[in-house]
């Protein structure tokens, strides 16, 4: 049976970030202050496609509703030249602590070395609300400059779990 090592990460202060950023002009990213659930789940399918983003594949119309409009929910999508890039989603709990619940770059972006830039935003804009930590999860089947990214940024990892799973077909539980 495959397996699949899932990594968990944290910063527990913004002191350790080591941010990157992005002089070409034409690269941008911003909040998406008016929440549309249809937005998000594109830019999960079209980030996601690639790396085994199934979770949230057979979800229903009310259930991206109630995901994607969420008051814990923030969206960040990253733009070049006017096109989506990638995004960000940052879930604060109810315990003071944040998620970076999803992050990545549509194919056409990747090698680019916006990555790091938008690790870098997603982490100072976590950091805005002053939480107890800020926290993500990536596995094997995440594109392999994650964790290297992650761990450049100022993360450090608090826990790996590696669980057989049947098929490539079937779901990776993306949440602890």
């Amino acid at each position: 049976m495959p397996t699949v090592t899932t990594t968990y990460l944290e910063i527990l202060s913004p002191v350790p970030i080591r941010p990157k950023h992005c002089d070409d002009a034409r690269f941008s990213i911003h909040e998406c202050t008016v929440k549309q659930w249809q937005f998000n789940r594109f830019l999960y399918f079209a980030v996601g496609e690639s790396w085994t983003w199934n979770d949230k594949r057979g979800w229903s119309a009310e259930q991206w509703r109630a995901y994607a409009e969420s008051d814990t929910l923030r969206t960040f999508a990253a733009y070049y030249d006017g096109s989506p890039a990638g995004y960000f989603e940052l879930h604060e709990d109810d315990v003071g602590e944040i998620e970076i619940a999803y992050l990545g770059l549509l194919p056409a972006f990747y090698g680019r070395g916006f990555g790091g830039a938008l690790l870098t935003r997603a982490l100072e804009e976590a950091w805005k609300s002053q939480p107890r930590r800020v926290w993500v999860h990536t596995c094997t089947d995440d594109h392999s400059a994650a964790l290297p990214n992650y761990l450049a940024r100022g993360m450090t990892i608090y826990k790996t779990e590696t669980l057989e799973t049947p098929s490539p077909a079937n779901d990776v539980i993306r949440n602890p």
